[in-house]
């Protein structure tokens, strides 16, 4: 008897917004870095973030995500304040930023953070999704296609067990 699959998120990875793709169509996706602080890295090694209502915006040449919290551990540090939903820099090149800035500004995209995730170990990055707000029957089609996908692997599970 095979194990069955956790629904946990894949290794390496720490939170997924779910959210987003219900949300919003994403059309590219782009890997970032995050500028972090001590006790905030701490917090996440124990999966105390949420994504949820997380956007990215651009300001003044750099890119800023808001609304992520990460929730202080009580051991983690004693000295410093911990702000938990503190606007937290995200690391791109110029070239990056220019890009996005550029289709934000004149063809309406929103630019949402997907997933975090560790890379090679220590640094923690960001999976950023340029995708454009789905309509409220988009949203109707998405959720029938999703559950009609289910009850089709159902159904031919069960047609192969028999």
């Amino acid at each position: 008897m095979g194990k069955k699959k956790s629904k946990q998120a894949a290794p390496g990875s720490i939170v997924r917004n779910k959210r987003a793709t219900f949300e919003f169509k994403i059309e590219e996706k782009i890997e970032a870095g995050l500028e972090l602080q001590g006790w905030e890295v701490k917090s996440l090694r124990m999966g105390k973030v949420t994504l949820a209502d997380t956007y990215v915006f651009i300001k003044e040449g750099e890119c800023w995500m808001h609304g992520c919290t990460i929730t202080p551990l009580n051991t983690a540090s004693t000295h410093t304040y911990c702000e938990p939903a503190r606007l937290k820099k995200l690391l791109l090149n110029r070239r990056e930023i220019d890009k996005l800035e550029g289709l934000v500004e004149r063809q309406g995209y929103t630019i949402v953070p997907l997933s975090l995730y560790w890379r090679k170990g220590a640094w923690v990055k960001v999976e950023i999704g340029l995708g454009k707000g789905k309509k409220e029957h988009d949203k109707r089609d998405a959720s029938k296609e999703r559950d009609w996908e289910r009850e089709k692997s159902r159904t031919l599970k069960g047609a192969v067990r028999k």
